[in-house]
């Protein structure tokens, strides 16, 4: 009898379906970053996770998938936002790097990826990472530990053929953290 696990099994809340309308097309580098923003804040106020939200969307705006923070819910350390957007868009298109063979994709983050969805970044497949709070305003406002980026994470992306544009709606993203700070900075 086999006593080793076989299946991880891990899943969005309810509330991110009703969240997200998958037939809009996000025209640009606001808007999607401002849905990964309204998922992080929901993710708080709704208690299924921590202040991170994440969206994968093609290159001319159309959503592949969405992602939350679900690591304590879930009981899995790699359940991060960008980590949930990646697995399931990687299970949606059936590859396990998204712009192989074709295709150009882009990764709207709540906030700048830690150094664990940095080295996902690397590997998935995306074309573009637009990123709303920095790194120092996570850890300032909250306490989780971003962990080491390399000194010059960004061009290092850009080497890897992946733009990086950050600061978007940053303030709207510091205001999320600022949010899970008065409710309590609670892990759930």
């Amino acid at each position: 009898m086999n006593t080793l696990p076989s299946l991880v099994n891990l899943s969005l809340p309810d509330w991110v379906f009703r969240e997200i309308d998958s037939a809009k097309i996000y025209a640009d580098d606001e808007a999607k970053v401002a849905l990964a923003i309204r998922l992080s804040l929901r993710n708080v106020e709704e208690k299924t996770g921590g202040p991170f939200g994440a969206v994968v969307f093609t290159h001319d705006g159309r959503l592949i998938s969405a992602g939350v923070n679900r690591v304590v819910s879930q009981h899995c350390s790699v359940a991060h936002a960008e980590m949930m957007a990646y697995m399931l868009a990687q299970s949606k298109l059936q590859r396990f790097r998204l712009n192989d063979p074709d295709g150009r994709f882009v990764l709207a983050t709540s906030a700048q990826p830690c150094c664990q969805c940095y080295g996902a970044t690397v590997w998935a497949g995306v074309d573009e990472l637009l990123i709303g709070a920095r790194a120092e305003d996570v850890e300032e406002l909250t306490e989780f530990d971003e962990g080491p980026l390399p000194t010059d994470w960004v061009g290092e992306l850009t080497r890897r053929g992946i733009a990086v544009r950050r600061d978007i709606l940053r303030d709207q993203a510091r205001g999320v953290f600022m949010r899970y700070r008065e409710l309590g900075g609670a892990n759930y």
